[in-house]
């Protein structure tokens, strides 16, 4: 695997990059050796060389490679909520923010599928800080789609929760399939498929104040 590049050289030596372009460049070599090794047997000589920069400068970024890893993982659970609560935010449609919210978990698998490995499938899952930002990531995610549910129909705050908690487990758990079967059937039908699936039994809810089902839905079983 050849080492990630270090940006324009000068003199043989490679030239000096800004703080954040340095970081950014240890973190995308650290996700390829971590991905590619596991955790466990992971060495920071390993990601140091991927990087193409010597073992003293990754040490002046990331003091240890817990602390990389932790680094890697608060980037990318950040990005699948922040997807999650723009597809909540982007359309008043219930319909379509159910499926924006299996698409944001399809996108973050399709798309960063090592990212995807390094949050929900870690060999440190028992590290009680790797432990503590997947437990973030799910319940901001819950946290996201229960919002929703509650301005939208008349249940309360514990059951919106629930609700919300099979809706964003759904998708992970069919996103991290589809991805693991060798993705057989396009990632827009996958994802249609989770979202109809989700749909018929969210839109069983009434809408607040209102008898019937949710928005756009004129029968919650078959419509």
């Amino acid at each position: 695997m050849a080492p990630a590049t270090s940006g324009p050289q000068t003199s043989g030596r490679p030239a000096r990059l800004p703080r954040s372009a340095r970081r950014k460049q240890l973190l995308a070599a650290a996700q390829d050796v971590f991905v590619a090794q596991g955790y466990h047997a992971a060495a920071m000589d390993d990601i140091a060389e991927r990087a193409g920069v010597s073992k003293p400068v990754l040490y002046q970024h990331f003091p240890g490679k817990l602390e990389l890893y932790l680094a890697l993982l608060d980037t990318h659970c950040e990005a699948l909520i922040e997807r999650i609560r723009g597809a909540m935010a982007a359309t008043s449609d219930n319909k379509e923010r159910v499926r924006g919210a299996m698409s944001a978990y399809f996108d973050f698998v399709s798309h960063e599928s090592e990212a995807f490995r390094l949050v929900f499938e870690s060999d440190l899952r028992n590290d009680p800080a790797v432990r503590e930002r997947v437990d973030r990531v799910e319940q901001a995610s819950v946290d996201a789609i229960r919002e929703t549910i509650m301005s939208d129909t008349g249940v309360s705050r514990a059951r919106a929760e629930v609700l919300a908690a099979g809706l964003s487990g759904a998708a992970q758990a069919a996103a991290r399939y589809w991805l693991a079967d060798g993705r057989q059937i396009p990632q827009g039908e996958a994802e249609e498929l989770i979202a109809m699936l989700s749909w018929r039994g969210i839109a069983a809810f009434p809408l607040h104040g209102e008898p019937g089902g949710m928005e756009g839905d004129d029968d919650p079983v078959t419509g």
